[in-house]
């Protein structure tokens, strides 16, 4: 049985969206214009903020560094997804599916503890700007980075260290456009009970922290903002705000739909659409949304704030 398990484990089917030959000629085109553009409005924005010496403060900082957690996380698994709609074998070896599962989970984790990093700066900015250059050094700001990863590093080797000991030996078929965790466990012929556990508790304490610390950073930000007399003072502060909390709003209302609920409930065809969304759609939307909601990415800081030291 176990040379059985092995000798099936070894190469895995991405079932994808459709065997259509004009379905798939659609998608494939789809996929790459939102690949491509998610490419250019990323390094986009990495290279303007690094261009602009009046953008080199925490803030952006911490913006380029989701850029490039958004390139990271939609290079998994959009060029896969691509070269399965130009091949008739959409085939993936074990060790190539367990990488993707791996760097998908690093990269969607890093992205959740960065978002509440960046709200615990905004907090900083707006509710303590005298001392925002003291508090948010450049050490600091990289350590806060850094630790991101290390989280998300972290999470994915303990799901991983479960993952890869399941015998997979019912189906070598995953009803998904790539190697994510629900599908990979739906192919096991051993009792997944414990990998689900493992996956609500750590998602749902990744997301409970990093929620929680987003919620308060804007409650403290709201009451800093009313005390604004300016209107103008109270736009400039908004409109940083705005972009941070539409690509939260994105991101944790597709995750949360994934991952925080019982495995009962998962449907595998709708899966597959949502996480369309948060694997490709998002990244590609993040750059949008920080650029044109955001006046800073065209002429100055809207706190004024000096560079970072």
């Amino acid at each position: 049985m176990a040379e059985e398990n092995r000798s099936l484990a070894a190469e895995f089917i991405l079932e994808g969206f459709s065997d259509h030959p004009k379905m798939k000629a659609a998608l494939f085109v789809v996929f790459l214009l939102i690949y491509v553009i998610t490419l250019l409005g990323n390094v986009g924005i990495i290279v303007l903020i690094q261009a602009d010496p009046r953008l080199h403060t925490s803030m952006y900082f911490f913006l380029s560094s989701l850029s490039v957690v958004d390139i990271c996380f939609s290079s998994v698994v959009a060029p896969r997804t691509l070269m399965n709609f130009l091949s008739e074998r959409r085939t993936i070896s074990f060790t190539g599916c367990t990488g993707q599962t791996f760097f998908y989970i690093v990269f969607v984790t890093t992205e959740c503890f960065l978002l509440a990093v960046m709200a615990y700066d905004r907090y900083v900015a707006i509710c303590n700007p005298l001392l925002y250059s003291t508090i948010m050094t450049r050490r600091q700001c990289v350590q806060l980075v850094v630790g991101s990863y290390i989280g998300g590093i972290l999470n994915a080797i303990i799901q991983m260290a479960f993952i890869v000991r399941l015998p997979f030996c019912s189906s070598n078929i995953i009803n998904h456009f790539f190697c994510d965790v629900p599908p990979l466990l739906a192919l096991s012929c051993a009792s997944t009970y414990i990998n689900e556990m493992i996956l609500f508790s750590l998602a749902g304490i990744i997301e409970l922290t990093t929620v929680t610390t987003i919620l308060v950073s804007y409650i403290f930000i709201s009451c800093a903002i009313l005390r604004i007399r300016s209107a103008e003072g109270r736009q400039k502060a908004l409109s940083t705000c705005a972009s941070h909390l539409t690509a939260v709003s994105l991101l944790y209302g597709t995750t949360i739909f994934m991952y925080l609920r019982p495995s009962s409930s998962y449907s595998l065809n709708t899966d597959k659409v949502v996480s369309v969304f948060y694997t490709v759609v998002i990244p590609m939307l993040n750059p949008l949304i920080y650029s044109l909601r955001n006046q800073e990415l065209e002429t100055v800081a809207c706190c004024e704030l000096p560079p970072w030291k």
